[in-house]
């Protein structure tokens, strides 16, 4: 019951420290595929120490292996694309589309697994298009960058949605211990970003000054070891509704940081097709199988 009681202020806790994260993303000079490296380097060598602290050890199939690794390179993009889309139209709207991911998992589903689809599901949908449909109209007519931004943030949650399928195939290969698992999945991200990071973050590839440093360890740290953490040991404490609804806590808080911290002009239309999006993300999560809801565990 005291586990259950610290869920919800826990899993809060997590959410919003990732749209913290998205601050550090706009602020500090390092390219987008650079300082998603930073971040699962950095995480590797966390979790490492972690697993080595609490004699977790690596699975001994090489399928579970190679599904991990797998998970990692789809994460990699998934991280590297939602940085562009920050750049292009802030961290609260590439936020809300990198949310989308549950309907992504939805179609996977669908398509490959063969599980059926609810009436609720195909209304939050809809609900999703309308909502993303309001937030753009008003974006493009200022920002010319938008395009951009919209498809690498929509991309970006397909991107974490394989990576969460992976996941789950890693598991159905051989159970694995959380600390194992994310040092398999933050090094195979942080190896693939490498060629990418030099191609095109060739100059903006290290932090420039001390403080910078800090704030790429702390992005690295905070927000894949500690938040992350947070909301995977929170999530399986609450009920599937009361988690769905918590996990909006990323998207509004990334939206109200972006408006109010970085004075983002987001206009009326655009907030009423964020609710509606939260609106369709909300009931796209809760209406989801309990097995599906285990993919959708791991968030930025």
């Amino acid at each position: 019951m005291q586990k259950q009681h610290f869920a919800i202020p826990g899993i809060i806790l997590g959410c919003v420290v990732f749209g913290l994260g998205s601050l550090i993303v706009a602020h500090v000079p390092v390219g987008a595929y650079a300082i998603a490296f930073w971040r699962l380097l950095i995480a590797s060598v966390i979790f490492f120490l972690l697993a080595k602290h609490f004699h977790q050890r690596l699975p001994k199939s090489k399928k579970a292996i190679s599904y991990a690794l797998i998970s990692g390179v789809f994460l990699a993009f998934d991280l590297a694309f939602w940085h562009e889309s920050v750049y292009a139209v802030g961290p609260g709207i590439s936020t809300l589309l990198n949310s989308l991911q549950i309907f992504f998992l939805a179609a996977i589903s669908f398509f490959y697994f063969k599980e059926k689809q609810s009436i609720i599901q195909l209304i939050s949908l809809v609900l999703a298009i309308i909502g993303v449909y309001f937030i753009t109209g008003s974006e493009f007519s200022y920002n010319e960058h938008a395009l951009w931004g919209f498809f690498t943030g929509i991309l970006s949650s397909l991107l974490l949605a394989l990576s969460m399928v992976f996941i789950r195939k890693t598991h159905e290969i051989e159970p694995i211990p959380i600390f194992p698992m994310m040092l398999l999945i933050s090094l195979a991200g942080a190896i693939i970003l490498i060629p990418p990071s030099l191609l095109f973050n060739a100059e903006n590839l290290f932090p420039t000054t001390s403080i910078d440093w800090l704030w790429v360890f702390i992005y690295g740290a905070v927000m894949q070891c500690f938040a992350w953490g947070m909301i995977a040991y929170c999530v399986p404490l609450l009920s599937l509704a009361l988690t769905g609804l918590l996990l909006l806590s990323e998207p509004i808080a990334a939206l109200i940081i972006d408006y109010s911290v970085l004075d983002k002009p987001i206009n009326l239309l655009q907030w009423v097709g964020a609710v509606i999006t939260m609106l369709a993300i909300y009931l796209g999560s809760v209406s989801s199988q309990p097995k599906k809801a285990k993919l959708c565990q791991v968030k930025q």
